[in-house]
């Protein structure tokens, strides 16, 4: 959500400026700016409403030399997405101006405050609120200035700082959402993902809550809102800037897709062990609370919390606790039992997603143990964990999740195993399986995906593009993999779709079948298949098409199935892994018939840091 991008140093600022926004775009946004101070000591501010683009040729020509600026891309949350409403946003000096993640809670009283001191504020955001209150404040110092605005707001944010007289100088803070200072030898970077400056250098600072850093060319300060010097470790990052370009592929998408295998790869390295043993070093300092605990919450969002139906599956079977996943913004309002007897486990792909941060710190209130699953380094929620397991999928630039979902999936189940041994559960026969299962899972996710494409399922999503809508049907740990199907072929391609339990169909949604609503079916080999054929029986019955994921080598799915996209057999608990292959690809190929933006869908932003 949003994106920033700050520099300050000898070189011409526009150029990395722009280039890190559209490094950027895959996070989402509805507009973009940019702001320079030039060399005359002016504030050249230009912002536009849509695609980056639409900035680039209102700049054509007209883009100062500057050694210092700051670039943003708006993704809408107080006003519409209009020029006056995107960022950057300047105080009535015309001097001092600011771009903003987040949301300002308390900027209705702030800009009530504001305007009654005979402030003019002319758009309809929060972020404008605090370059009039820098402007307050300003004695000389930006960083003073802009410390002494953030002691008075209250929410989440991650903000920039320029003032035309101080050209070489950047102020940036975060406070729940995420900032990263980027370090070079007479230069300094700021942005809000590594991918926007990975280009220009890999040592970077993490900024951590309520961070202030003062950015100089080749010098950075951190400090508190107080002005205290703070003394923050620098990170060196291993993934290149070219990993997170499209690689010759049409799409970022259809490129991460194709990545899964060595997404797996990595994921399983070093915890599945030649002699198919299972390790997860990570959670050694909670052995002794994890034997005690005697229950389970799992805390998620969008598709990490379908990857976590399938983990507090893996857990109830392997560990026998109760475990049970729940929507991250649910979560806080009606809270289970909270106490040092209750494991959390926070799953989420960028670190930074608010709506699971928040009931993972009221988790860490009720003094739970705590691990988090999150596919990034240095991100919030690995602070507010006493454990935390990486993905190690990559770079994931679609908006729409696909190789961190496998990732997921797969990491949660290494974990349940990793759990039912501290207690005792896990007999060495099934973790023998397991292993083997899950050594198997890179090579099995390129096999299914091979066979969906010789099944051509290119053609077979535009055969069905125009149907009215599509049911998605599993049982046991196929029901989240139809649950993710369904929310793929939303995301990217713009159709309707629902995901159930297939015994829920006769329950009230089998109204929706016919022959314009196909019935996708996840029929992998479980030990509820048979359940599963019955219900998709009942949809046939009432004329819809049957689209069946099965696994190789079923003698039965042919007599009931339209078309069938095969996976290779694993583990049943794995199974999601591979069945939502094809799945991945019929929503991908849907959307590209559709014609629609399949690496930023509307509406849809890649992390979500706002509650």
């Amino acid at each position: 959500m949003c994106g920033i991008v700050g520099y300050t140093g000898p070189r011409e600022a526009g150029p990395i400026l722009l280039e890190g926004l559209r490094r950027l775009e895959y996070r989402g946004y509805d507009s973009a700016g940019i702001a320079l101070v030039t060399e005359e000591g002016e504030l050249f501010v230009e912002k536009k409403a849509g695609k980056l683009a639409n900035l680039r040729t209102a700049l054509v020509d007209r883009t100062p030399q500057a050694g210092v600026g700051l670039a943003h891309t708006r993704w809408a949350t107080h006003g519409r997405p209009n020029d006056e409403n995107a960022h950057p946003h300047m105080d009535c000096t015309g001097g001092i101006t600011v771009i903003h993640n987040g949301i300002i809670e308390n900027f209705r009283e702030l800009r009530d405050r504001l305007e009654a001191s005979g402030h003019r504020l002319t758009s309809e955001t929060d972020t404008e609120a605090i370059a009039h209150l820098v402007e307050e404040s300003y004695r000389g110092d930006i960083a003073d200035a802009t410390r002494a605005a953030l002691r008075q707001l209250e929410g989440a944010y991650a903000i920039a700082v320029l003032h035309r007289g101080e050209p070489d100088r950047i102020v940036g803070a975060r406070m729940n959402v995420p900032l990263v200072v980027g370090l070079a030898e007479d230069e300094s970077f700021l942005a809000s993902d590594v991918a926007a400056i990975l280009a220009h250098t890999d040592r970077v600072i993490f900024l951590e809550e309520g961070d202030v850093a003062d950015l100089h060319p080749g010098r950075v300060t951190v400090t508190d809102v107080e002005g205290r010097i703070l003394d923050r470790l620098e990170a060196r990052i291993t993934w290149t800037a070219e990993s997170a370009e499209k690689g010759g592929y049409d799409h970022f998408m259809l490129k991460e897709m194709y990545e899964q295998p060595d997404a797996l790869r990595s994921c399983i390295a070093g915890r599945v062990r030649r002699d198919d043993r299972i390790a997860v070093e990570e959670i050694g300092p909670l052995v002794d609370r994890l034997a005690s605990v005697d229950r389970v919450e799992l805390v998620a969002c969008g598709t990490a919390f379908y990857a976590s139906l399938v983990g507090a599956a893996a857990l109830e079977e392997l560990t026998g606790l109760p475990a049970r996943a729940t929507v991250g913004s649910e979560f806080r309002y009606s809270p289970p039992p909270l106490d040092d007897r209750t494991l959390v486990i926070a799953v989420t792909q960028s670190g930074e997603t608010a709506d699971t941060i928040a009931p993972t710190r009221l988790a860490r209130e009720r003094g739970c143990p705590i691990v988090a699953v999150t596919n990034t380094v240095g991100s919030a929620i690995t602070r507010e964990a006493d454990a935390a397991l990486f993905l190690q999928a990559g770079p994931e630039i679609a908006v729409a999740a696909s190789k961190t979902f496998v990732a997921q999936v797969t990491t949660l189940v290494i974990l349940a195993a990793a759990i039912a041994k501290v207690r005792g559960t896990l007999d060495r026969d099934r973790e023998r399986g397991l292993a083997r299962a899950l050594r198997a899972l890179p090579d099995g996710a390129r096999r299914a995906r091979e066979n969906a494409e010789a099944a051509n399922v290119a053609a077979l999503a535009r055969r069905y593009v125009n149907s009215r809508g599509f049911m998605y049907v599993g049982r046991g740990y196929a029901y989240p993999t139809a649950l993710e199907g369904a929310l793929k072929l939303k995301e990217v391609s713009y159709i309707h779709a629902e995901g159930y339990a297939a015994g829920e169909l006769k329950h009230g949604p089998i109204s929706l079948l016919d022959a314009e609503c196909p019935l996708v079916a996840v029929a992998t080999r479980s030990s509820v298949y048979d359940k599963l054929i019955s219900n998709v029986m009942e949809g046939r019955a009432r004329d819809a098409r049957v689209i069946a994921v099965a696994t190789e080598g079923d003698p039965q799915i042919e007599r009931f199935a339209d078309e069938i996209l095969w996976v290779p057999d694993t583990d049943e608990m794995l199974s999601p892994v591979l069945a939502i292959v094809p799945l991945q690809l019929f929503a991908y190929h849907t959307a590209v018939a559709r014609g629609t933006d399949v690496d930023q869908p509307r509406n849809l932003a890649k992390s979500v840091t706002v509650e």
